[in-house]
């Protein structure tokens, strides 16, 4: 299954736009592309969670 998967992406690239993700820093939200090496490692490393409802 993933080998047709990568076929279809591979197919449509050209179709493809670039996909931003934003993360909050200090009260405001940036680019995590914009980030340097170090803080792009800690994005990586952060653990997401979900809180339970009370």
């Amino acid at each position: 299954m993933k080998i047709k998967t990568n076929k279809v992406l591979e197919e449509n690239e050209q179709l493809r736009t670039k996909c931003l993700v934003y993360t909050r820093v200090m009260g405001y939200h940036r680019p995590v592309e914009s980030f340097n090496i170090g803080k792009k490692g800690e994005h990586k490393q952060r653990v997401h969670f979900k809180e339970n409802v009370c």
